[in-house]
């Protein structure tokens, strides 16, 4: 997913009503969006260095988004919304080992009871649903966790997905972890132990599991490589 422009560089400050984040930037603080709706458990220490994106929305009420914190030389994505971008361009770019020979890739198709598909990827053989879970978390050294925080949704995506394969239909749950220093992903189960039990579920009915992390430049977040998935 290539941006039009460079990142800008700032300083974290703070975090507030979960949507906003101050910054200090050369000679000013702005205010910033924060596009996500997490805990961001482990991420929001003052001081952090950020990357923020620059829109040139008039209508916008904030004129910056929050897109990345470092610690130290690493990189975290923060912003959930650009996640699909990323996974549509890995598509389209066939980076993706699951799947192969794609004819068409359609977004936000409806299913189930009032859910969305993020995608519904057609091949030569077959229809694959793919849902899509932003992944930034990380409480031990290179291993990446979700949810950082309950997630009902999710567990109904889980639900949903865990139907599809009586229909035929290829369900994947995909991860992707917008960070550099993970090898290892699993599920927080101390931390919503409904969705994990859903998923365990999900996993018996089916539903198949993949985990990427992202490589970051000044422009550009993108799929790196798959990681290991421990299911413990």
């Amino acid at each position: 997913m290539t941006l039009n422009k460079q990142f800008i560089n700032g300083i974290f400050i703070k975090r507030y009503k979960r949507f906003f984040t101050d910054i200090q930037l050369d000679n000013e603080v702005v205010t910033a969006h924060c596009p996500n709706t997490g805990s961001m458990m482990g991420l929001l220490e003052p001081g952090n260095k950020v990357y923020l994106s620059e829109s040139d929305n008039e209508k916008r009420k904030l004129k910056y988004t929050l897109e990345v914190i470092k610690l130290k030389s690493k990189h975290v994505g923060v912003n959930t919304h650009r996640t699909n971008r990323i996974v549509e361009q890995a598509l389209n770019d066939n980076l993706f080992k699951f799947i192969k020979k794609i004819q068409e890739i359609k977004r936000e198709v409806k299913y189930g009871e009032n859910s969305k598909i993020d995608f519904l990827v057609t091949t030569e053989k077959e229809q694959v649903y793919i849902e899509v879970k932003n992944v930034t978390l990380v409480r031990d050294s290179k291993i990446a966790e979700f949810p950082d925080s309950v997630t009902s949704r999710g567990t109904k995506h889980l639900i949903e997905l865990s139907k599809l394969k009586k229909k035929g239909i290829r369900p994947i749950m995909l991860y992707v972890v917008q960070r550099d220093d993970c090898d290892k992903f699993k599920i927080a189960k101390d931390i919503d132990p409904t969705y994990a039990e859903n998923f365990s579920k999900a996993i018996k009915q089916g539903v198949e599991v993949f985990c990427y992390d992202c490589k970051f430049s000044k422009k550009d977040i993108s799929i790196n490589k798959e990681i290991k998935f421990i299911n413990a």
